[in-house]
């Protein structure tokens, strides 16, 4: 069985790679590694389908370095620990070992700690991709040891170039792939090469010995799962959806968006972190304790992950829609940092001032102030200027 299409135009060479000219271009970090055949410990940061894997195979195959390739989705410590062993023995060998880890920010915290010392003495190199930002994702330790690559989507213009060379190669003529047809591919390929060449193939499969029309490619992207680009348009809007729907008390639809969202590969604990920043948004000190259970929340999907944490994500999202809901913190926090702004200078009364010498005593820092529990002064806690203010009218 042949490989599949996208497979098949894997570039082979760095010239056969199209977009990412602000990496590749002449004297750029990429293209100069590879010119000089140098191993660099690199994290390639961007949205699927943009050429991390590939530009990962090239760099080591110019400098004829074993390639290992790890999921960091399918992948434990076990597995860890086998390829660890054969970097040691090609390190003895003098062998060099580029172990390229994709989606590597799925690894937790120990799992990357493992890299750390083969890193440090130059046992192995480690090329990592990742679809998050890795100033959240990726240790600062691992990060300080590494280069980080940022990857664009690629343009409608770089997926129209790939395709055409993909039915170039394929023996495609310009009447069985007409230009009408390659545009609409490319405009539902959301900038992902991979996703381009698999609605190809698939409307290739389709069309027989027709002319792939643009409703045989439509038919082709329908049967396929929905793209759900973590950094496009629906990622947004269906993040949009769930906090709309929890904060209207809408059990049913949060937990439809939700699912949407698990289905479609989002990260879970930006879903976790979204219902903490949302327990004191929406709910506040109308139910204090949802705060409680949405940190909860965060800290058991950090800790077991997909697929038992859906468990936690459910019961929390339930428990966001079905509370009782109340802007007081937030209206309190909008209005606090927005008077501050206006009044940044006003100084702090006499009487609240800390009065660490004899002389701040005398000119009356900390006057009448008594160490007591709910101890109110009698000229109060704001500056003359604000003596009226009141956040909770």
């Amino acid at each position: 069985m042949p490989y599949p299409l996208a497979e098949r135009m894997r570039p082979k060479t760095i010239s056969d790679m199209v977009g990412q000219k602000h990496i590749l271009s002449k004297n750029k970090l990429i293209s100069t590694l590879i010119q000089k055949q140098q191993l660099q410990n690199l994290i390639l940061w961007g949205p699927p389908g943009s050429g991390k894997t590939t530009l990962a195979r090239l760099i080591s195959k110019a400098s004829s370095a074993e390639f290992i390739e790890l999921s960091a989705v399918t992948s434990g410590k076990a597995d860890i620990t086998k390829i660890i062993e054969l970097v040691k023995q090609n390190f003895r060998l003098k062998i060099p070992t580029v172990l390229f880890v994709d989606e590597i920010h799925r690894f937790n915290k120990a799992q990357q700690d493992a890299f750390l010392p083969f890193l440090e003495n130059g046992t192995l190199t480690l090329i990592g991709a990742t679809t998050e930002n890795p100033s959240f994702e990726i240790i600062n330790p691992l990060l300080s040891r590494s280069r980080v690559v940022v990857l664009e989507p690629l343009s409608k213009t770089d997926i129209k170039t790939i395709i055409k060379n993909a039915a170039k190669n394929e023996g495609l003529s310009n009447l069985k792939l007409p230009t009408k047809s390659i545009n609409l591919i490319a405009e539902l390929s959301n900038g992902d090469a991979r996703v381009a060449l698999g609605n190809l193939e698939l409307s290739i499969q389709l069309s027989g010995d027709k002319p792939i029309t643009p409703s045989i490619v439509e038919t082709s992207t329908q049967s396929r799962v929905p793209s759900y680009n973590k950094s496009g348009e629906n990622h947004y809007n269906t993040i949009s959806a769930f906090i709309k729907s929890m904060r209207g008390s809408d059990a049913n639809a949060s937990l439809y968006y939700l699912a949407r969202m698990i289905e479609a590969g989002e990260d879970p604990k930006f879903i976790a972190r979204r219902m903490i920043i949302f327990a004191s948004e929406d709910i506040g000190m109308a139910a204090p304790a949802a705060l409680n259970i949405a940190v909860s929340t965060f800290q058991a999907v950090n800790i077991i992950g997909l697929p038992e944490a859906k468990y936690n994500l459910f019961h929390c999202a339930i428990v966001m829609a079905k509370s009782p809901k109340s802007r007081t913190v937030t209206s309190a926090m909008n209005s606090a940092i927005s008077l501050a702004k206006q009044h940044s200078n006003l100084p702090v009364p006499i009487h609240l001032r800390n009065a660490p010498t004899k002389l701040m005593k005398d000119l009356g820092y900390g006057k009448d102030t008594k160490w007591e529990s709910d101890f109110k002064h009698p000229k109060g806690f704001l500056p003359l200027e604000l003596k009226d203010l009141d956040f909770f009218k």
